[in-house]
């Protein structure tokens, strides 16, 4: 997998238009037929591939369709811990610094 931690929001962007076109024509569907499986109107599907631009609840019936949802798994998953300092802090109370 590609990694994209390093790239500004705009290239991530892009660049999951691009890998969910690529993961469409991998299913060998037209933009039609992803809208008709997705229920998201085919223009959205347009706009998102060729500029990354897409509401979150389209971006999931999207990858719902194209058979990707456990992607999402890892997306702001809780962070290994990495130093001592961490394994001993106490967790930061709503509303304190």
């Amino acid at each position: 997998m590609l990694s994209i931690e390093f790239d500004s929001p705009d290239a991530v962007r892009s660049a999951i238009g691009q890998r969910a076109k690529a993961a469409r024509l991998v299913l060998g569907w037209t933009r039609k037929t992803l809208a008709a499986r997705s229920g998201v109107a085919e223009s959205t599907i347009k706009r998102f591939e060729l500029t990354g631009h897409i509401g979150t609840a389209a971006l999931v019936q999207i990858a719902m369709a194209l058979g990707v949802l456990d992607s999402f798994g890892a997306l702001f998953a809780p962070r290994a811990i990495q130093t001592i300092a961490q394994a001993t802090a106490s967790p930061r109370q709503r509303g304190s610094l």
